[in-house]
């Protein structure tokens, strides 16, 4: 996965934004101002670090060895994914989807009306 593509499709999630708040290292990628996506994209390869709801989590890490415990982030939500090019991108991308969307879900009613309007 390129660099590019990945934050393309990150960007293209309704009011998302892209900031460096650790750092020149970790590119994290907001909803009203908070976090649903963060790429180690120095790393070679890079990683990904995606919420997920904790049964998933698992599921996840059960399936793909590229899926680990979220780095640095609480392990029952969060998982780390290396971009070593075993995950179809299919996957991936419904992982950015359940991310955003858990994000999403928990903002304040104000917060959601905001993202729409």
């Amino acid at each position: 996965m390129e660099l590019k593509k990945l934050e393309t499709i990150l960007l293209s999630k309704a009011g998302a934004v892209k900031e460096f708040p650790f750092g020149d290292d970790a590119m994290v990628f907001k909803v009203m101002s908070k976090m649903f996506a963060l790429i180690a994209w120095q790393e070679n390869p890079m990683r990904i670090t995606l919420k997920s709801l904790p049964e998933d989590a698992i599921g996840y890490r059960e399936l793909y060895k590229c899926v680990k415990e979220g780095y640095y982030m609480n392990k029952k939500h969060w998982n780390t994914i290396t971009l070593d090019g075993s995950m179809n991108d299919d996957v991936l991308f419904s992982m950015i989807d359940e991310s955003y969307d858990l994000v999403v879900s928990k903002l304040t009613k104000k917060e959601k009306e905001a993202l729409r309007g």
